[in-house]
This record gives C-alpha cells, structure tokens and sequence, in this order.
C-alpha cells in the first residue's frame, strides 16, 4: 500500500483511505498485515486476470490455522495467514509457483480433507486447465482438461461440492461448467454427450463414455462467460452470474431452474448469498448491487454507490443480524409467515469467513423484530462500500409504526450524519455508457410500508410454490405490470415527504426520482431495444429504477489506487485486495492485535517501488 495513503479527506486524487467509521466503531488498515508478492515490485497489471485470495482453515492447533492463497500474473502464493494477530512474513510462503504459458485465474481449497499437513487445492488457469494441487506437501497430482479437448476458454471460476471429498464444479469463458470428480481421469479424444435436461435457456448433458471418466456432467447455462457461481449456504441450489447479464439459479442436484434476474444493463460479474440463504447480491456492469429474494424469485433492492463495474459482493457473516425490538407492530395475520423468514440456520460453517450471530424472535412474545443483513462491494472504481438491508426492503408489506421507524433507525445508524456528507459525492452520478455512476438528486425519505411494492401475486413472477426450494421458475409467470404499482407508491410517497422528514442516511434506503430515473431508463432502452434482453427491463426479472427501493451505501471509500478485486469477510477483521496485487486485512472495531514490530526483512514497507 502507497505511502500516499492517509486517513484525512483531502483532495488528492491518489489519496486513499486507512480507516472508516460505522455502528460498530472504527475499522482499521493494518500495514504489518499486507500480503504481496515477497519482493514487493509492481507487475503489469493491465491485461492480467484479476487478483483473486481464498482462504481454507486446517484447523491448526497453534492458534493460527488459516491459509492464504493467492494469484499475481503468473504467480500463485501459499501462506499461513496471521491476520490481526501478528506480521504477515512474505519471506516465509509454504509453496510459491510461477506458470509458465498459462496464468492462474481462481482457486479454492477443499475445506472437508484440509489439515495442518495437506491440503486439496483447486487452480483454474487462462488456458482452460484446471490442477489439484497439494501446496504443504508440495505436490501436483493430477491435471483436468490438460489437452484442453473438454473446453478452449479460460476457467472463471472454480469450487469444491460442498460436502464432497472427491467433486468440484468448473466454470468456463464459454458459458459451459462442468463437473469432475478428481478420482477419474479424462479421455484422449474429445468428450461426446447426451442431453440429461433442458429448461429456458440452458441445458445439462451427461458423458456418453461407458466407463466413468471427466466431466461428468456439462452444464451450458449463459450466453457468454459464466463470471461466476455459488453455492448456497446448505449446497442445495446453485447461483451463476453470466456475462449476458443473467443470474440463474438452479437446484443442483435436480438441475432445475429455480429462478432468474436480469442486470439493468451490461453483464453479471459477481454474486453471493447471505447466511441463510434467503437473498442472492449480485453486482456488475451497470455499477449497481441487487439484491434478489430467494422465496420470491424477485428483485427487492438496487444499491447505487460505485462509478464503475462492481467486482465483488460478499455478506459479512458477523454482522447479519436479527434482534427484538421494544415496540410492537402490527403483522394483520401474517406473524406466522414473518416468523418463518427469520428463522435463520447459522449453523453452515464456511471456509474463508467466520459464522453470523443470529438471534431468534420467539413467536409467543408479541415483539416486533428488526432484520439487518450487512454486505460489502468493492469495484473497479477502486471503492469500497459496505450496505445495511433492514427489514423495511425486506418486508415491504407490513405496516411500520413511527416507534418501530425510530427504532430501526437507532439500530441501524452508522455514523452521525455530520460524518457521512462526504459519502454523497460516491452516490451523485449516474449510469453512463462508459460505466461510470453519475448525479443522483438529494436524499429523499424512504416510502413507508404501505405505499411500497407488495409482494408479487402469481401474476408478478412469484407463483404459489416460489416458497417451495424445488420449484422451477416459470417464465410465463414474469410480470408485465409492476410498473403501475410503482407509479401509485411513488405518487402517495410524494404526499408524504414533508412528514418524513426524520429521515436519515444511514437507514440506507432511498428512493430514485421520476426525473432521473426516466433519463436512465431511455439511456438503457436505447442501447438495448434491439435485443432480446430488453423485453426484461419492466418485469419482475429486472424491474425499473423507480419500482424498487434504492440503497445508498453506510460507507464509501477509496481505498486503493487500481482496482479492487477482493473482499471477504473473517471473524476479526476483512481482507480486500486490489489489481497490484497488494492484500490488505482490515482490523474489525476492538480487534488490533499486537503486531510483530515492522522491519524490512520480514514485512512489508508499505511503500510501491
């Protein structure tokens, strides 16, 4: 990281940000704790695949059981991971390989075999390859596709089957993945296939070999690059954002479609679920994050805060949170289905992030309960944004009394205001051709419960069974009329601004204007009218700016001179990185550790040669 960096707020344009304030307190940059290449000279980063870190836990005695893996250029590194706990050593990495040929694009350790003494780690390559590799053992022991007869395109994204010793999925530039299992090996000759099942706008097929060889099923799911795929919380479903701008979810084992939801314009680059598996973020090409719903198969939220594409979603497990509020509200019947969606399951446990803190609202108690789910962006305008989604996106159905409104306002406050002026100029631009985020009119109060969308009826994209884990998403079901339930909410909530005028910031939510909103919509209408993805802008798959409540971020800072391609979560601090190839850990309030004193033998400088 640049000496450059500073914690003020001036003017300059190199300058960076060392430390952000929210709720919680105060995150901070721990320069001791930077991970890089050991000899700290800048690489060529234009034109290189993006830096990417994951993380595995071997569960080490000795109190430090992560371990860090990351790509830089050519370059792939293994480090035991000290966190805030003690000065990263770049003179110490377990393995270090340099490729030649071929560049490593994504990587994933397997966390079921993972041990203090091996550990099962994933490569995908530019190439097409994918290697397991063994780096405490130092091993390679088999390569995937090596002639590349399987697939030509770069791999985008790689990860182990969750629960699985032995299956990993495989992502491709060409809109296919693929599934292995690293016992088998792969043919000779080009695999041959039979359909297995077929849906709108995808297909999954099977090998045709008599004896059980790789890949076991292909899966053509995109127009174009499949940017990236997850996982849900208990692995049953499988969430993939493609360049064609679609996200698609699918139940993996059945390999039916479950649902879909169309970027407001440009392609998908990044997805996560939150920790219950209720809502899918998602980020791209439009500068935007959206947040889906799961049971509805719909869009409830849009988050304008980037100037350019968003490269990385990720829910923070430690904040996510549902708590009892003093005051009553008012669920006209509906205590049973809101109890449901706050049961949350906190008991998944995952490889690079530590577990969220649920609490359960017991269904006899007659409290009110107020949801929050922290997430974070970073993109390649080189901001970082961290965004609260509270129950009023949420639930937009249920009424909100003004006691219940002050409360989720005292519980979700991030900073006086006073402190988060400055966060406007992140949020004052709106959506250009050129990827930039340009002007956004003054905050506006957020429309109150009652004059916000309901949830769809059968005839907005939700049919009867959306509740149900194995339903298909069925197309003939997409709305075609959202909009005039937005014009009426929006022309009630105009009624209603002066009284609102509480209001504040860091609730999060706000609202586009008609004015700005309209320009944006011809702008996207424009560019898109002669392809069939814009008979989406409307629906429930991709409703418009106005039909839907927009986020404004609780934090937006600069944080890095190129831009940032990582961001995850851990239980005592955050970890971004950025295209120089430069991993920063990001101390969580109360959490700075006693760090090893700086010398340049054994951490970094902080200085860019």
């Amino acid at each position: 990281m640049s000496k450059m960096a500073t914690e003020g707020g001036g003017k300059e344009t190199n300058e960076i940000k060392t430390q952000f304030t929210t709720r919680e307190g105060v995150y901070k940059l721990l320069p001791n704790s930077e991970y890089s290449r050991p000899n700290r000279v800048s690489f060529n980063s234009q034109g290189s695949n993006p830096v990417k870190v994951s993380f595995v836990n071997v569960n080490d005695q000795s109190g430090n059981g992560e371990r860090i893996c990351f790509n830089v250029g050519r370059e792939l590194y293994f480090y035991i991971y000290k966190g805030v706990r003690k000065a990263a050593d770049l003179s110490k990495p377990i393995d270090k390989r340099i490729y030649k040929g071929t560049l490593p694009t994504c990587h994933d350790s397997n966390p079921l075999t993972a041990t203090a003494e091996s550990v099962s780690l994933l490569v995908g390559f530019s190439a097409g390859q994918v290697q397991l590799i063994d780096p405490i053992k130092k091993e390679t022991s088999k390569l995937f596709n090596e002639d590349r007869l399987i697939d030509k395109t770069p791999v985008t994204c790689v990860k182990w089957v969750p629960g699985s010793e032995n299956l990993f999925l495989v992502a491709h530039a060409s809109g296919s993945m693929y599934l292995y299992n690293v016992d088998h090996t792969c043919g000779t000759t080009a695999p041959h296939y039979q359909l297995l099942k077929q849906g709108e706008n995808y297909a999954v097929h099977t090998s045709k070999s008599k004896t059980a060889r790789n890949p076991l099923l292909r899966w053509t799911v995109c127009e174009g690059a499949v940017n990236e795929f997850a996982f849900s919380p208990d692995g049953k479903f499988l969430a993939c954002a493609g360049q064609d701008g679609f996200l698609r979810v699918f139940c993996f084992d059945s390999a039916e479609l479950h649902g879909t939801m169309k970027s407001y314009f440009g392609g998908l680059l990044c997805l996560c679920w939150s920790p219950d598996g209720r809502y899918i973020v998602s980020g791209g090409e439009d500068d935007l994050v959206t947040v889906w719903s799961f049971l509805d198969c719909k869009v409830i939220a849009r988050g304008r805060g980037h100037k350019s594409w968003v490269s990385v979603v990720a829910f923070d497990h430690c904040i996510t949170s549902v708590q009892d509020c003093e005051a009553p509200t008012e669920f006209s019947g509906s205590d049973e289905e809101f109890h449901e969606q706050v049961q949350f399951n906190g008991s998944r446990k995952r490889a690079n992030s530590a577990q969220s803190s649920f609490s359960q609202r017991n269904s006899t108690d007659g409290r009110g309960v107020s949801v929050t789910y922290r997430f974070g962006s970073v993109g390649q305008d080189t901001q970082f944004c961290l965004w609260d989604l509270t129950e009023d996106v949420l639930f937009p159905h249920l009424p909100l009394s003004r006691t219940h409104t002050n409360v989720m306002n005292a519980t979700t406050t991030s900073v006086p205001v006073g402190n988060t002026a400055t966060l406007g100029t992140n949020g004052n631009n709106s959506v250009s051709s050129s990827g930039s985020s340009a002007p956004s009119n003054s905050l506006s109060p957020a429309l109150p419960r009652s004059n916000s969308l309901p949830h769809s009826s059968p005839a907005g994209g939700s049919s009867p069974n959306s509740h149900k884990p194995t339903s298909i998403m069925d197309s003939t079901l997409i709305a075609t009329g959202v909009s005039k339930f937005a014009t009426l909410a929006l022309h009630e909530a105009r009624k209603e601004r002066h009284a609102e005028k509480d209001h504040k910031r860091n609730h999060s939510m706000s609202y586009i204007s008609n004015k700005s909103s309209d320009k944006l919509n011809q702008l996207i209408g424009t560019r898109t009218a002669k392809t069939d993805v814009a008979k989406t802008l409307g629906t429930a798959q991709c409703p418009r700016m106005e039909e839907v409540p927009l986020l404004e971020p609780l934090v937006c800072k600069k944080i890095a001179h190129e831009r940032l391609t990582v961001l995850i979560f851990l239980e005592d601090c955050l970890v971004t990185a950025c295209q120089e190839g430069f991993i920063c850990t990001w101390a969580r309030p109360g959490k700075v550790g006693l760090l090893q004193s700086q010398n340049p033998a054994n951490s970094p400088s902080g200085t860019v040669v």
